[in-house]
């Protein structure tokens, strides 16, 4: 009996030792959570996930804002694309290659990522990290929000790990917390 509880003991501590580890493999990491918002959904969803891992905000901007009028903004977003534009962005992200892993968050405009993303994407190095996208989309793409910006953010980070993402319809971001929950929860042990 005495022998069996040692060993249950031994267990326990090895159990407990190995969990302490790996908690601090996980706080070890830095994250980075960039996003872009025009409506302020993307913004709510970026701080949903700030809030459950700590990281460090960055809210993507460009130097000319966009309209407030949404019917102006989808003018400009379409120009912008059919241009292949990169939009010149207000601000920088400092020690980028500080970073191990890297939200990266957008509204889904004509069908994929906004224009400031890809100028933001193609600045920086991100090879080696992991990058996990986050989008909200309008109700006219109540069934995804994905669009091209999936198969555009691996060819814009070729060399990055990326995990699977979250999309959420933009009106109900506010409502989605326990969403976001279960996402991290889903890829956390890959962070």
């Amino acid at each position: 009996m005495l022998h069996s509880m040692k060993l249950f003991i031994t267990f326990a501590l090895i159990g407990i030792t190995t969990f302490h580890i790996n908690a601090q493999e996980k706080i070890e990491k830095k994250i980075l959570i960039a996003y872009f918002s025009w409506s302020g959904n993307t913004r709510e969803m970026a701080k949903q996930i700030q809030q459950q891992t700590g990281g460090d905000l960055f809210e993507i901007k460009t130097m000319k804002p966009y309209p407030s009028d949404y019917n102006e903004c989808v003018d400009v977003a379409k120009k912008e694309q059919q241009a292949n534009a990169r939009p010149p962005l207000a601000a920088e992200v400092k020690d980028m290659a500080t970073y191990d892993v890297v939200f990266i968050g957008h509204p889904k405009w004509c069908g994929t990522m906004p224009q400031p993303l890809f100028t933001f994407l193609e600045k920086y190095d991100l090879n080696g990290k992991t990058v996990i996208q986050f989008c909200t989309y309008g109700a006219m793409y109540s069934a995804g929000g994905w669009g091209d910006s999936e198969e555009d953010l691996k060819k814009l980070c070729p060399n990055a790990t990326i995990l699977e993402g979250l999309a959420i319809k933009g009106s109900t971001v506010k409502d989605s917390k326990d969403d976001v929950v279960k996402w991290l929860q889903k890829i956390g042990s890959f962070l």
